[in-house]
């Protein structure tokens, strides 16, 4: 294959834009490997469809975590895009950034240039919002974020219900205030899907240095004592990186390919006959996600988007989508949602994620009837989980832990989110739809322990996994890159994707994950351009 310049590792969200900005410049060969396939099916591409592409399994892969007493000894399943786009090719495509004080925490941690006031020009930057035009948010950008083109019922009751439970009404969650609820901007445009993919890649594709391999897996990233000098394939294969090796491949694959090339905790490493280049003891440490545990209402009519992918209905949905792109396979379908404080802390820390129809999980099928299911999750955890090696054969999964409320003050601001979410099903916009709640039974909310046990039973991840590879100052021996996200102890490595976060942002990570990318591409850039100077 020759010699490269950049190889990217990963082809999600947080690769797509770093392939797309070091490819920009000719003189650089740049080398894109991605693990899944090219993102062709149509079910990618049409909004609504996701849920099939989860539910058959396509272009996704699907991490199983170690049993936890803390969610009643069942498996943690995190699904991550395996695809082109990664997550944003089979996400929901709710564009969310999280608050201002998410990213100041970064900086008080010891993160220089990662606060609030650093991060969001480069948010704007990225941005084409269909509607918002002001401090907040860009227009110039390739990613375009839009308004719903549809907006079931029940989203819309959900909404109204809320604000009489005393929640405000939040037209833009990425503006001034998160706090509220309303409808989610999203990564859609014309009523199809904008992943990572089709904002950045597209364009970038066709340039004669960008090289893009698909259905490709790395073993290890190689080195020169020191200097990261390139990869190690499955099958053997040798590829040369001139410059450096970037790490997108996400917080529970990117710690693994670190340890399995010698950066990490050097016991573990040596535990399993691997030489230590470096020993980092905060690598596959500090596991973030976001669980959320739902409250669910059967509804008196078929008024819900049960049964509507099945037989003439689903027929009917697909022409009216193929001749105007509108109607319900527009639809991000997790239209609606919002942002609570539930616990008094003055910012919220409870997201709702809303869907019109009733949702089962790993380990229970869905009520086969119509009606709504309201998910708040909790937005900041305390509990760290971490992701370790099995053995040193790269074909092996990584083995995580997800430490799901090991921390239980996570536990009771979950608890919280249920509350809330069963007060608000019991509004006037909404009751006078529901026929009864189906989850969690009814009588529970006068039983607080029972209520812990329906929490932990019930919970679940939003598929927001971070952290494993955190970013932090000299001083923090845990710290794995830098303020430029440079690996430590080595040289020519980076990471550019949700593993650096030092903590969990208040909201979807997708939208972050890609400033991170193009945070990291700049770095690069200038680093070249030092260099050469």
């Amino acid at each position: 294959m020759g010699d490269y310049d950049y190889i990217v590792v990963g082809g999600g969200s947080s690769g797509c834009v770093m392939a797309s900005r070091l490819s920009e410049d000719p003189t650089q060969r740049v080398l894109l490997i991605e693990s899944g396939r090219k993102d062709s099916h149509p079910w990618i591409h049409i909004p609504a469809t996701f849920f099939k592409v989860i539910e058959k399994g396509r272009d996704i892969v699907a991490y199983v975590g170690e049993k936890d007493a803390n969610v009643n000894n069942r498996d943690s399943i995190v699904l991550q895009g395996h695809v082109i786009g990664g997550g944003s090719s089979v996400n929901a495509m709710i564009y969310i950034r999280g608050q201002a004080n998410d990213y100041n925490q970064w900086a008080q941690l010891g993160n220089r240039g990662w606060s609030y006031e650093d991060v969001l020009p480069v948010f704007r930057s990225l941005e084409d919002n269909m509607v918002h035009s002001d401090a907040y948010h860009g227009q110039d950008g390739e990613l375009h974020v839009s308004e719903p083109r549809f907006k079931h019922p029940l989203s819309r009751a959900f909404i109204r219900a809320a604000q009489e439970a005393g929640l405000p009404y939040n037209p833009d969650f990425n503006g001034q205030v998160q706090q509220g609820v309303g409808f989610y901007q999203s990564t859609t445009h014309d009523g199809r899907r904008w992943s990572a993919a089709q904002a950045f890649l597209r364009k970038a594709e066709g340039r004669a240095n960008l090289t893009i391999r698909t259905e490709t897996r790395v073993a290890r990233v190689t080195f020169d004592g020191r200097r990261a000098s390139g990869v190690v394939l499955e099958d053997g294969t040798r590829i040369a990186a001139r410059r450096e090796v970037v790490l997108c491949a996400g917080a529970i694959e990117t710690p693994r390919l670190l340890q399995l090339s010698g950066v990490g905790p050097g016991a573990h490493l040596q535990s399993h006959g691997i030489a230590v280049v470096a020993d980092l003891p905060g690598v596959g440490e500090n596991y973030q996600d976001h669980l959320e545990s739902t409250v669910q209402g059967e509804t008196h009519g078929p008024i819900s988007l049960f049964g509507e992918d099945k037989g003439l209905k689903a027929a009917r949905h697909f022409l009216q989508y193929i001749t105007t792109r509108t109607g319900i396979m527009a639809s991000n379908v997790v239209e609606s949602g919002g942002f609570a404080d539930v616990s008094g802390t003055g910012q919220p820390d409870v997201q709702f994620h809303v869907l019109p129809f009733m949702v089962g999980w790993a380990d229970r099928e869905p009520i086969p009837k119509h009606g709504i299911a309201i998910g708040p999750c909790f937005l900041r955890p305390r509990s760290r989980g971490s992701v370790r090696l099995r053995s040193s054969n790269p074909k092996d999964r990584a083995l995580f832990d997800a430490a799901s409320f090991r921390d239980s003050d996570d536990l009771e601001v979950l608890v919280r989110g249920v509350q809330l979410g069963m007060k608000i099903l019991e509004q006037p916009s909404l009751a006078k739809l529901i026929k009864r709640r189906a989850l969690p039974e009814p009588g529970i909310e006068k039983d607080i322990d029972a209520l812990r046990h329906y929490v932990r039973q019930t919970a679940k991840t939003v598929f927001h996994p971070c952290g494993t590879a955190k970013m932090g100052p000299e001083s923090d021996r845990m710290a794995v890159v830098d303020s430029e996200l440079r690996v430590r102890g080595v040289e020519g490595l980076r990471v550019a994707d949700a593993s650096i976060m030092p903590t969990l942002v208040s909201g979807n990570t997708n939208a972050p994950t890609m400033m991170i990318a193009e945070r990291a591409a700049r770095f690069i850039t200038a680093d070249r351009k030092a260099k050469a100077a």
